[in-house]
């Protein structure tokens, strides 16, 4: 285990987590009217199993995986399917979706189910378990998690990670997990740790959470989980959640580009994923709903809050006072890398971990000048990559150049455009020079 606790390069912006890091989390009423995009994790969007007309009940697969690369979808509520159709998705465009419309009589409890002996599982049954599941990656990318476990022929994992970073400024969703149900992330941790055959289990938890740190030594103390398992501290940094930097920051090891970490035999899992694991096994029960936490100056009451999938963010948002009047924009996720909203009654999906409302002060962009080449952008590149050339190649529609200089390498982190002096968007030009470098790839060219 390292000594050093952190990776190189990175920023420190403030974490502004003081509003919602000591709120329990509660309950999401239940509201009228859900969406459920088809496409709410990468890879494959699902395909719908239902249609118009049906009746459903909370947890029924209603979308069901397309390849090995997607996930399976399930009723949020117990109600009527009233349309399979395109609706708004978060980043604005219409996508296939199915609407439903709650039934106001229904008490909405999940049915009962017993337990999934995993352990009779082979690797394969236990890999489509979790597909159907619809577990993804719920640190805010939403990778399907089973392709995780399907170990393929000639690697092994000898170590599963879990990441409690939570590095993104306002987002206090891990934290509260953490907090509050340590049992069932290290429960996880151990259906986990058995299926793939690891001799150990690490904790990665930055140093500004040491209640959390305390939560989870606490639970791994008392043998229940079985094997090694190490809850480790480690600096406040940003990316730090990026899994290939935590594995720098706690094992001192790079992830060579182009290579994963089960390259050096590791898997790594958000703790919100390992405690979706530990409720399907234990007790049946799919991936319907996630912590949020709700926060940002624009908001009247922050709040961490279990919101059932597809709720309206328009309707997340009155649950927590409403937005004050001074509000002005709306990230979902985290300032750094989320998703700025242009509708609020857009859904909550799989991989929201925050709903952020802020105003002008915070939405204001600095005024534009000329690159002073001072190079603070390179020294907060975590994957030491040039962004203010990767920029100006992006300016100058120099595609193919942008590619030599490694800009699929970039994880579009924020921390470039967060230090720059000069108030370029950097990470955004770099966003669409990979878009471009996606599409031309795609086209042969």
């Amino acid at each position: 285990m390292s000594t050093l606790d952190t990776f190189r390069h990175g920023v420190h912006p403030h974490g502004h987590k003081e509003a919602t890091k000591g709120l329990p989390t509660r309950r999401m009423p239940f509201v009228p009217r859900y969406v459920l995009p088809l496409n709410q994790h990468i890879g494959a969007p699902a395909k719908a199993v239902v249609k118009a007309g049906d009746k459903v009940i909370r947890g029924q697969l209603i979308a069901e995986p397309v390849g090995f690369v997607s996930s399976a979808i399930h009723a949020p509520v117990t109600g009527t399917v009233v349309a399979v159709a395109p609706r708004r998705h978060p980043d604005g465009k219409l996508v296939p979706a199915i609407e439903i419309e709650t039934d106001p009589y229904a008490d909405q409890a999940l049915p009962r189910r017993e337990p999934l002996d995993w352990r009779a599982m082979s690797p394969d049954e236990f890999v489509r378990s979790v597909q159907q599941a619809g577990i993804v990656g719920l640190g805010g990318a939403a990778f399907p998690s089973h392709v995780k476990y399907s170990i393929p022929e000639g690697k092994k994992a000898t170590r599963l990670v879990l990441n409690g970073s939570e590095c993104e400024p306002y987002l206090t969703c891990d934290h509260r997990t953490m907090l509050e149900h340590p049992d069932k992330v290290l429960r996880g941790a151990e259906i986990l740790g058995q299926h793939l055959g690891v001799t150990e289990t690490v904790v990665g938890i930055e140093k500004n959470k040491p209640d959390a740190v305390d939560a989870l030594r606490a639970a791994a103390a008392t043998g229940k989980w079985g094997g090694n398992i190490d809850v480790h501290p480690v600096e406040v940094k940003y990316p730090q959640g990026a899994e290939k930097l935590l594995i720098q920051a706690l094992f001192q090891l790079e992830v060579p580009t182009g290579q994963l970490p089960l390259d050096l035999e590791m898997v790594v899992n958000n703790v919100g994923t390992s405690a979706a694991i530990a409720d399907w096994f234990d007790h049946g029960i799919p991936l319907v709903e996630r912590v949020v936490t709700v926060s940002g100056p624009g908001v009247a009451r922050p709040a961490n809050l279990i919101v059932p999938l597809g709720t309206p963010v328009i309707d997340v948002f009155e649950q927590c006072g409403g937005l004050l009047p001074e509000a002005e924009g709306v990230v979902m996720g985290g300032p750094m890398m989320g998703q700025p909203l242009g509708d609020l009654n857009v859904p909550v999906m799989k991989g929201t971990s925050g709903l952020l409302a802020f105003t002008k002060s915070e939405l204001d962009r600095p005024t534009e000048h000329a690159c002073v080449r001072c190079g603070r952008c390179l020294d907060a590149c975590p994957y030491f990559l040039n962004p203010s050339r990767l920029a100006r190649l992006a300016r100058a529609e120099r595609w193919a150049e942008m590619t030599d200089w490694h800009v699929m390498d970039c994880m579009e982190c924020g921390a470039c455009t967060f230090t720059c002096p000069s108030g370029i968007p950097i990470v955004q030009l770099i966003r669409v020079g990979k878009s471009v470098a996606r599409q031309q790839r795609s086209k042969g060219k």
